[in-house]
This record gives C-alpha cells, sequence and structure tokens, in this order.
C-alpha cells in the first residue's frame, strides 16, 4: 500500500497574511528555521506561498536600471507583492510518489498540504521526503 503525504508531512504549519512585511518574513522564517510560509487570507484559505527565494532575490532585482541597484529587506513591500500566487499543493490522501513527481515537475521544494475540505493542514518539504527516504532504506536493511 503506498504511503500517504499525510505520514511524513510537517502538521505544524507557520503561515503568514498577504500583509505582513516582507522584513518581518523573513525574520519569522529565520527564527521558526523553515524556508517557506504558506499565505492565508481571513478565512484561512491559501492563497499563495513565500520562499526564502524570493526573500532573497525578488525577480525584480534583476529589473534594477543598474547593476549597484541595493536591494534593501525591510518593510515596503509586503508579502503579498512577492508571493507565488499559482500554488502547487498535495493533499493529505495522495501517495508520496504523486507528491515526489509534483515537486519534480514543478521545481519546488516545498507544497503546501491540504485535506479533503481544502484546508491547510501541513507542509511536505525535501526534507520530509528524504525522511521518508531514509525509513524505506532502514526498512530494506532490516529486512535482509
Amino acid at each position: 500500500m503506498p504511503v500517504k503525504v499525510s505520514k511524513y508531512m510537517t502538521d505544524k504549519v507557520v503561515s503568514v497574511t498577504a500583509d505582513l512585511g516582507i522584513r518581518e518574513a523573513f525574520f519569522l522564517m529565520r527564527e521558526k528555521n523553515i524556508r517557506h510560509l504558506p499565505v492565508v487570507n481571513d478565512a484561512g484559505e491559501l492563497v499563495g506561498i513565500v520562499s526564502d527565494r524570493e526573500l532573497r532575490r525578488p525577480d525584480w532585482v534583476d529589473e534594477a536600471p543598474d547593476i549597484t541597484h541595493i536591494y534593501d529587506l525591510n518593510n515596503d513591500l509586503e508579502v503579498g507583492d512577492i508571493m507565488i500566487r499559482n500554488v502547487h499543493c498535495v493533499h493529505t490522501y495522495e501517495s508520496l510518489g504523486k507528491a515526489v513527481k509534483l515537486l519534480l515537475e514543478h521545481k519546488v521544494g516545498a507544497a503546501p498540504v491540504l485535506d479533503k475540505t481544502r484546508a491547510l493542514v501541513g507542509m511536505l518539504s525535501e526534507v520530509d521526503l528524504l525522511r521518508a527516504f531514509n525509513d524505506m532504506l532502514d526498512a530494506q536493511r532490516s529486512a535482509s
């Protein structure tokens, strides 16, 4: 029987709203030791995601008038200004194999996990998948 996403997802989700300043988001990620923040609206519905990648080097830095343009991480921009809106999600009841394919296909390091009601209940990251892989290797070693 395939292993479900719910077995390996991180269920203590730290989420933010779109009006949070990007500097605050950066320090929240650092404090919680996470690289991805799901963005929710006032009803708790997923509306986007921001990763440390967007905070380290936003797309607009490449559009600066010259190479000496300084990127200052302050709260002039909000999470909603830089978040990814087309979020690739997985569901608790899906197999880890399907989740791996989604992350590989879209070249993302993590995906929000939704339940049957489409409520945000977790995150599935590369680290979670490495933990699953390690458990599989341990099981193989034990069987031999």
